[in-house]
């Protein structure tokens, strides 16, 4: 018997078809057994229409036929940052579960309004990133657990690139919340909280995005120069409740590919961990007197294509497992992982961080969250990969 037989299948709808929404859209169609993926929205109904068609969803409809539905009961936000209040917003008003993508809003006002709808009318939000239900982060999780590496003291996560050019191409990233701490950061952030724990208090300096001519002539509608708002440079450090000490380093206003450090340091050894905007960031062990090794994972949604043909942002092949994960709460009755709570204390961190960097004070943290660890589950390799195993049993 499937999980779809066991659990009665989530009605849900898409909201926003950018370029993040294909594998979104494939997977919660193809991969998960909780997920009833019934309609697409969109503002422009052609797109929408072209991502039904696509993917063979029967329903195109309005963002307010989505909300005026009596079936769907979970809406996916892929909208841009800046309308993310709006929309959550309204689906959360017509009864509504709701899952979004990062940033959770652009102010923590509008967030703690969406926390007093959602627990006015008994509904859950979850946020991403949910790439830390990865096996990368799931499996770090679970050998700190272990205590192989000891107390852990200290840390320091880097993200460096190019992300006045990237915003050339993603032009949402030149909108309220394309500065790289909220596009890119928000993975270590969050993936820090989901090893971790919740953040005690910050501190931070920071600079501007430069002002940025257009360079790839052949993208057409953007102007000749603009600036990304907030900050895209920023040193800080977090104290953590439980004590630990991190440094983060965030530049977007660097040249060439991506590079990437997240790094934990223990009482008996070290951790390094992958990109955490993937699903299969390697975790490699330090330990005295010993090589570094590359940890098997013990956690399955490794990002790995399961279903269907290759497609733009694969690499990042199990989006929508927040999604997924979010269902299994809503037919249990329990508490999702990617919480409010989550999404929330992710927000007040980065936003944290720029107000000490304002002030020149150290900013207090308010909130606090726990991402509860998945239980180990993996997706076989038997018969060309196709063998569903218990990985999504782990969400449960």
């Amino acid at each position: 018997m499937g999980l779809g037989q066991k659990y009665k299948k989530v009605k849900t709808a898409i909201i926003g078809c950018g370029m993040i929404s294909d594998i979104y859209i494939r997977n919660l169609k193809e991969m998960f057994d909780i997920i009833d993926l019934v309609a697409i929205a969109n503002r422009s109904m052609n797109g929408a229409k072209a991502k039904a068609e696509k993917f063979g969803i029967a329903r195109v409809m309005t963002i307010d036929e989505v909300a005026a539905s009596d079936d769907i009961e979970l809406v996916v936000n892929l909208t841009p940052a800046d309308v993310h209040y709006e929309i959550v917003k309204q689906m959360l008003e017509a009864g509504k579960h709701v899952y979004t993508e990062k940033m959770f809003t652009t102010s923590l006002e509008e967030a703690e309004e969406l926390i007093k709808i959602s627990e006015e009318k008994n509904l859950m939000i979850a946020v991403a990133p949910d790439t830390v239900l990865g096996a990368g982060i799931q499996t770090a999780r679970n050998y700190l657990d272990s205590g192989i590496i000891g107390e852990i003291t200290s840390g320091f996560v880097s993200v460096n690139r190019d992300q006045c050019l990237m915003s050339e191409l993603f032009r949402f990233l030149q909108q309220e919340g394309g500065a790289i701490p909220y596009d890119a950061g928000i993975y270590y952030v969050g993936a820090l909280i989901a090893l971790l724990g919740s953040v005690k208090r910050v501190t931070g300096f920071g600079a501007p995005a430069l002002m940025h001519d257009k360079q790839l002539l052949y993208v057409k509608g953007n102007p000749d120069s603009w600036q990304i708002p907030g900050t895209n440079v920023l040193c800080g450090a977090l104290e953590f409740e439980n004590g630990v000490l991190v440094s983060l380093h965030f530049n977007g206003n660097n040249v060439g590919g991506e590079k990437t450090r997240f790094e934990l340091f223990g009482t008996r050894g070290n951790m390094e961990i992958g990109d955490p905007n993937k699903f299969d960031g390697e975790v490699i062990i330090s330990l005295p007197e010993n090589e570094p090794i590359k940890m098997p994972f013990t956690h399955g949604f490794d990002g790995k294509n399961m279903v269907g043909e290759p497609m733009p942002f694969d690499g990042y092949g199990h989006r929508g497992v927040g999604v997924a994960e979010l269902a299994y709460a809503i037919r249990q009755g329990r508490k999702n992982r990617l919480s409010k709570e989550y999404g929330y204390h992710c927000m007040e961190v980065l936003l944290g961080l720029d107000e000490s960097i304002r002030t020149g004070k150290i900013y207090e943290l308010k909130s606090r969250a726990e991402v509860t660890p998945l239980k180990p589950g993996y997706y076989s390799s038997m018969f060309g990969g196709q063998v569903r195993a218990d990985a999504e049993l782990s969400l449960i």
